[in-house]
């Protein structure tokens, strides 16, 4: 069989039994990550590595780890959360009486408990729905227990760090108050159906990882989940060349809104 074969009934048989599309990821990348996890297992092929994973939970929970992008700070690129703080939030909060947020690939927590801690700075957390999904259990569990280095806080504001944080063994925990405003659910951007009337989704630095094709689809997608006037903010690499194809208009740098 040849290399290319193989690796072509790898992604067959991983989504058959995982939902997991990974031909909708960029090919070399993906190959490459997989390929240095498959002999680090001293695997020589990937029939080989998929008939192990198939008898060992451990590989499999480890080859999910390993092909799910796993990398999120607290307010990644802060000037972009403050023009969301500022401007996009208070409008949202003056039009509606509840405001329904999505953290799509909200790897582990990072990103929905940013979106928390504005919310209460803002005075809203009861106004809102945060919904955050992520393909991942191993990392959705990492947010719930909502325990952190202190890396991860370099760029939180220092009251924030201070009133949403408590430091405990060599780690910072968020505050209860934040963990009980966020609902954390599994969810598979490339094969699930959406939820409708969104205000914002937030799904930034993923969409990278996808092919020309996975990122149209998904777009789409988001546009149909958002109500009219709704905001998707995406990642500091992923401007949407085009909007207007899925029905979205530029409101500001990585902000688009639903027409």
């Amino acid at each position: 069989m040849t290399e290319d074969l193989d690796f072509s009934h790898f992604i067959d048989r991983i989504k058959r039994k995982t939902n997991i599309d990974l031909s909708q990821y960029k090919e070399a990348q993906m190959k490459r990550r997989l390929t240095t996890l498959r002999m680090k297992n001293g695997f020589s092929t990937f029939e080989q590595y998929y008939q192990a994973i198939e008898k060992d939970r451990s590989l499999l929970n480890e080859f999910l780890d390993r092909m799910t992008i796993n990398v999120s700070e607290f307010w990644r690129n802060p000037n972009r959360w403050e023009v969301l703080k500022t401007r996009f939030l208070p409008e949202m909060l003056a039009a509606n009486a509840r405001v329904k947020i999505w953290s799509a690939a909200c790897s582990t927590g990072e990103e929905p408990y940013t979106l928390a801690m504005i919310l209460s700075e803002l005075g809203a957390l009861g106004k809102a729905s945060i919904l955050a999904t992520d393909l991942d259990n191993n990392v959705l569990e990492k947010a719930r227990e909502g325990s952190y280095l202190e890396r991860s806080l370099r760029d939180v504001p220092a009251n924030c760090r201070t009133k949403y944080f408590t430091p405990s063994e060599g780690a910072f925990l968020v505050s209860d108050t934040l963990k009980k405003s966020i609902q954390f659910k599994q969810g598979n951007l490339l094969h699930d159906s959406f939820d409708k009337g969104f205000d914002l989704i937030v799904c930034r630095n993923v969409m990278i990882y996808f092919t020309e094709d996975a990122k149209h689809g998904l777009y789409h997608k988001f546009s149909e989940a958002l109500k009219p006037g709704g905001l998707l903010f995406v990642g500091s690499t992923e401007q949407i060349f085009s909007p207007g194809q899925y029905g979205f208009e530029t409101a500001d740098t990585f902000f688009y809104r639903r027409v």
